[in-house]
Parts: C-alpha cells; sequence; structure tokens
C-alpha cells in the first residue's frame, strides 16, 4: 500500500524555535511530555493547537517513519475517538487509510447463538475504524510539525522529572533539561517516570500471549468485524483496507510460542482453523509477532506536577480492542483541563487539576478493566455448565435492542461525561 510522503520537516532539534531557553541551555515550556507515540503525540498536538508551549520527549526518531514498512500493528478507532482525532486536525490524515467496521459480530466457539452489532442501529456512521499504526502515527507527525508552538526532541531519554516549587525539570540523557509547569508521562507500560514518581501498579498476567498478523483474503469483508471466543481465548478479525484483515489471536503462553515457532505453511494452516473459510483463500501478509498479555494499573494518575497517561496509566487486555481509545479519552480530559485552566491564567499543574483529571478517567478505566477482564475470564474456557450461560447471554443482549444500543454506543465512545472533543465540540 502506497503511503502519502511524510512532510515532516526536521523541528525536532532547531532549539531556536523555542521562545524561553535560559542562558545555560536550558528548555522553558507549559508542559513536558515523555514520550512520542500516539498518546503523547495527540496530548502534544491538542494542546499546542490551543496556543500552549508543549516539548514532546520522544525516545524514537521520527525520519525513520519516511521508510518504514507496515509492521502488522493496526488501532481499532472507535467513534469517540474518531472525533477527538478530528478535533485535533488529526483524522482527515489518516480517513484514506482508515477503513469503517460496519457491523461486529461475536461468537462463541460453534455455538448457534451469536451477538450482532450493525451500525445502522446507532446512526448513518460507522462504529469504528481499522487503521494501522504507522498511518495513525505520520499523520500525527505531520500535525505536529504544522504546530509553531510544539517543539519535538527525538530522538531522546528522558531520565527524571524532578518538581521544583511551581515547575517540573525533565532530565534528558543527553545533559540537558527541560522545564515545565507540568509533565506528562505517556511513555508506556514500563514507563520509567511513573516508577520514578513512586507510583505503584496493580499487575498480573493471564498466562496468554497475543499472536498479532494481517491476512489478505479472497472476498471482500464488507466491514464486518469478528470477535471470537475460543476455549484458548479470543480470536478477532478486523477488517482493513485491500481485502484484508488484522488477526489479534489469543492462545496460552506456551501454545503461542509453538505457533509462532511454525514454519509459514503450518502457522497458515492453524490459523485457517480458527478463521474459517467465508472470505475465500487466505495468504499471511506481513510479519507475525507475539506479545505477552498482562493488566498493568496505576493505583494513582497523578504525582507532584505529573500526570500519567495512556498505557503509563492502564494497560488492558486486547479484547474489544480498547487500549488505544483509552488513552485517546486521557487526552481528550486532560486537555480540557489543562486549556480552561490556563485560559484563566491559573496554574496549569495545580493539585486540584490533578484530582480532578484522576476522579474523571478512573470510573471510566475501572469499569472497561472490569469488562475485558472478566469476559476474558469466563470465555476463554471449556466449561459446559458456563459455555451455556454465556451463550444464552449473548443471545438475550442480542434480542433486546435497548441494551444492545447501550452496549454499542458504550464501545463507541459514545456515553459517560464526555469531554467536549469526544462530543465532536472544539476545544
Amino acid at each position: 500500500m502506497a503511503l502519502r510522503s511524510l512532510r515532516y520537516a526536521a523541528v525536532y532539534e532547531v532549539d531556536n524555535k523555542f521562545r524561553h531557553m535560559t542562558a545555560d541551555g536550558q528548555i522553558s515550556a507549559d508542559l513536558a511530555i515523555a514520550g512520542g507515540g500516539l498518546v503523547g503525540l495527540s496530548l502534544g498536538v491538542a494542546l499546542a493547537r490551543a496556543g500552549l508551549d508543549v516539548v514532546v520527549m520522544d525516545g524514537e526518531d521520527p525520519a525513520r517513519m519516511r521508510d518504514a514498512a507496515f509492521d502488522g500493528r493496526v488501532c481499532s478507532i472507535a467513534y469517540g475517538s474518531k472525533r477527538v482525532l478530528d478535533g485535533i486536525g488529526v483524522w482527515d490524515l489518516m480517513a484514506p487509510e482508515a477503513e469503517p467496521i460496519l457491523e461486529i459480530r461475536v461468537t462463541d466457539q460453534n455455538a448457534p447463538l451469536f451477538l450482532h452489532y450493525d451500525h445502522r442501529e446507532v446512526g448513518d456512521h460507522p462504529l469504528g475504524w481499522i487503521v494501522e499504526n504507522r498511518v495513525t502515527r505520520i499523520a500525527l507527525l505531520e500535525a505536529a510539525a504544522a504546530c509553531p508552538t510544539l517543539h519535538h526532541l527525538a530522538p531522546v531519554s528522558v531520565l527524571d522529572f524532578t518538581p521544583e516549587g511551581e515547575r517540573i525539570s525533565a532530565g534528558l540523557a543527553d545533559g540537558r533539561r527541560v522545564s515545565a509547569r507540568l509533565a506528562v508521562a505517556a511513555d508506556g507500560r514500563r514507563s520509567r517516570l511513573r516508577q520514578a514518581a513512586g507510583i505503584n501498579t496493580l499487575e498480573w498476567s493471564y498466562d496468554q500471549a497475543g499472536i498479532v498478523c494481517t491476512v489478505r483474503h479472497e472476498r471482500p469483508h464488507r466491514g464486518i468485524a469478528q470477535e471470537r471466543f475460543l476455549a484458548a481465548g479470543p480470536f478477532a478479525i478486523l477488517p482493513m483496507t485491500e481485502n484484508r484483515a488484522s488477526i489479534v489471536w489469543t492462545e496460552q503462553t506456551s501454545d503461542a510460542a509453538h505457533l509462532m515457532a511454525m514454519a509459514d505453511d503450518a502457522f497458515l494452516a492453524e490459523l485457517e482453523a480458527r478463521f474459517g473459510d467465508y472470505l475465500g483463500a487466505l495468504e499471511v501478509a506481513g510479519p507475525r509477532f507475539s506479545y505477552p498479555l498482562a493488566l498493568t494499573h496505576s493505583n494513582r494518575y497523578a504525582g507532584e506536577r505529573l500526570a500519567l497517561a495512556g498505557d503509563a496509566a492502564h494497560a488492558i487486555h486486547p479484547l474489544a480492542g480498547q487500549g488505544f481509545n483509552l488513552g485517546v479519552r486521557d487526552v481528550a480530559v486532560l486537555a480540557e483541563l489543562i486549556v480552561d485552566r490556563a485560559r484563566l491564567g491559573l496554574d496549569i499543574g495545580a493539585p486540584d487539576l490533578l484530582a480532578h483529571y484522576e476522579r474523571w478517567r478512573r470510573f471510566d478505566t475501572m469499569s472497561l478493566i472490569a469488562v475485558t477482564d472478566g469476559l476474558n475470564r469466563l470465555f476463554s474456557n471449556d466449561i459446559a455448565p458456563l459455555r451455556v450461560a454465556r451463550d444464552l447471554g449473548l443471545a438475550a443482549v442480542n434480542r433486546t435492542p435497548r441494551l444492545k444500543r447501550l452496549f454499542m454506543r458504550h464501545a463507541m465512545g459514545s456515553v459517560g461525561e464526555l469531554p467536549r472533543l469526544a462530543r465532536g465540540e472544539p476545544l
């Protein structure tokens, strides 16, 4: 698939673009973000477009994206997340390579009962979209390059954050320091900055691994996503552009290692046994990779002049594909609180703002953790009484229109106390 050229200027190391720099070379900004992934860059773009001085400190070299091949990673972007990305000027850069999800079919092994979501039951827009991670990242880099007050330092390593009265200072591996009124750790599941702030986490392993790959199929998928619950774990088929589908395949850890070690033909045969032949002949298109599945949830989402966002705050089971959407909602809430405070000339790193952010995000996150963890435990077995109960449950939801529409809106990120961006309103 041809990607448009990356119009990403090398602004990330042009120090004279900063409005404020001390004589000793310390960079001064309103906000410092550790992590230049999808969540960190989204927050940086949102705040810079609102006029704040933002520094994003990225451990990866963005220039590598020009020639990056598809690595198999995709995001499921819910309708509410699309609104956020649209509101920060990113969605139009992604849309040509986003595949809409028009229907979702949920089945339990070979049971005849099922749950079927159709976008026409809740509106005239898709339930969500599947987008390659590299497409989203390139779009964010282009949007970042268009923001004169967003300064992207890359590649750099952030060693620490040190509160200094009404500011917080980030130390970089190259000896420079970045001073800001508020810092955000968006540096992933194993966040170094979360650990340095002394914020503990609740963690457990599922003794499962996710196998991810992309297949090309003979017949069109018609925008239908499948979530099949098998005894070892969920097997998701997510529609992509160009008659492709992304596979997110959960297996017990030992079995996943065996599958990953198989020759290509043997691996395809195992995949076909789970996929079926409803889309015709299959071929694996691109690499396959595997990663351990675990839950990580921070006890707090904030420290002194520090907020956690994305996987640094919560990393959940990939069932239902809601991980990135949780991070996008972190971005929308945090951006709204910061921008509203900045417009009043108040302290954007004050404890009450951080407490508000934590209260707002915790219920949504805990609810989704409970749902994904509970469903994985309920369905990842072959116990006959449980199988009967869960199949009847799927059928009951499918035959209760009001309840089904509620579940659909939850999956779309369209219920609850939504921030302005998620409602389709400007910051």
